[in-house]
Order: structure tokens, then sequence, then C-alpha cells
């Protein structure tokens, strides 16, 4: 039972087949953002087909999240920079007295042995950060995965400060590099705010 305007994991209906998975909008943060990241496949049209080893089979296999196959995919994401802070909030937004140190957090979100998180290095009093750092990630089931891609300020009180997020189905990542838009909490598009970003994927 749920008291306040908080989700629960999506992926938890949906790598066991759900048909429909219930969400509250109000509850603006990871699991929400997760679901908008899933439904931007298919063109954002709302509708995305259920995988084919969740449908009905012949032999009535089902699948089990918690025993997936063995790894079918490798997908590098390399960091290289940001930009658009400066021109999308004060200057004092994130920090008085200097300019923010920004980090980036990527992670994968899927069935539990694809689940996995892993950041960049804070660049230090930088409106333009450089990372170029890079992360690999094996996955076995990419049909149900999402890549998760938040932005965050270091705060020395302990709790970063947020800069922006977006979320992206890994079945319709294309190789190349990219300029990804991200959002805010709510899920709408800042107008400057971007990371410049490498996708590489490679079957196991």
């Amino acid at each position: 039972m749920r008291l306040d305007s908080s989700n629960y994991d999506p992926m938890l209906g949906w790598t066991h087949g759900a048909q429909m998975v219930a969400l509250n909008m109000q509850g603006h943060a990871k699991f929400l953002w997760i679901m908008q990241g899933m439904f931007r496949a298919n063109g954002g049209c709302g509708y995305v087909k259920k995988p084919d080893f969740l449908l009905p089979a012949g032999d009535h296999m089902v699948f089990n999240p918690s025993a997936p196959p063995p790894v079918k995919k490798f997908l590098k994401v390399t960091v290289y920079m940001g930009e658009g802070w400066a021109r999308e909030f004060r200057h004092t937004h994130f920090d008085r007295f200097s300019p923010p140190d920004f980090f980036v957090k990527v992670a994968i979100a899927g069935v539990p042995a694809d689940e996995a998180r892993k950041q960049t290095k804070a660049i230090e009093d930088e409106w333009l950060p450089v990372w170029d750092e890079s992360f690999e990630f094996s996955l076995r089931v990419p049909e149900l995965a999402v890549l998760r891609l938040e932005a965050l300020e270091y705060d020395t009180t302990g709790v970063p400060d947020f800069g922006g997020q977006t979320c992206l189905p890994i079945s319709e990542l294309r190789n190349g590099i990219r300029a990804v838009p991200l959002n805010d909490k709510k899920g709408n598009p800042y107008k400057y705010v971007r990371l410049l970003v490498r996708f590489e994927m490679r079957s196991a």
C-alpha cells in the first residue's frame, strides 16, 4: 500500500508480461522517467509492442526475468561533454559563489541481470563540462532495457542538485554520436541543456 505519490518500478510488471502498468503521474522521479523512456519507442505514439518472448507460444514456455538468457548485446556509452546550463539557469542556481560541478549518472533499467549504475567524475567549476568517459554494459534482454542519463551537480551538503535527465529505449538506439536533449523532473525538455554522447552497440 502506498499513501504518497511515489511510484513502484514499472519493470516489475513489464518483465513479467503485464499488458498495462499504472503509474502515478504526480510522482516525478526515476520510475516515471523510465516509463516515459520506454514509451519513446515506436515514434512516441504511446503503443509499444510486447517482445515476442512475452507472447503466448505453442510450447507454453514462460519467460522468467530472474533467469534471463545469455548476454545478447554489449552497449558502450561514452559521455563526452554537456552544455546549455548557463543559458537555461541563473548563474546562482547551483552554486551561489562559483560555477557548478557537474557529473552524469549512466544507468540501465531492465531485468535484474541487466540493471547497472555508473557515473562520471565531477568536473569542478565548469558550465561546459568535458568528461570523455566510457562505460560498457552487458545486456541479456535489450528488448526491455532502458538507458537512463541524469546530470547532477555535486553539492558539499551530500545531496546533489538536479541538472536534467532523459531515458531512452535501448531497442531504438543507433550507433553514433548524438546530442541528447535533457528534460526537467516532469519530463519536459529543456530548451538548451544537452549531452554529447556516443552509443556503440555490438552483438555478444
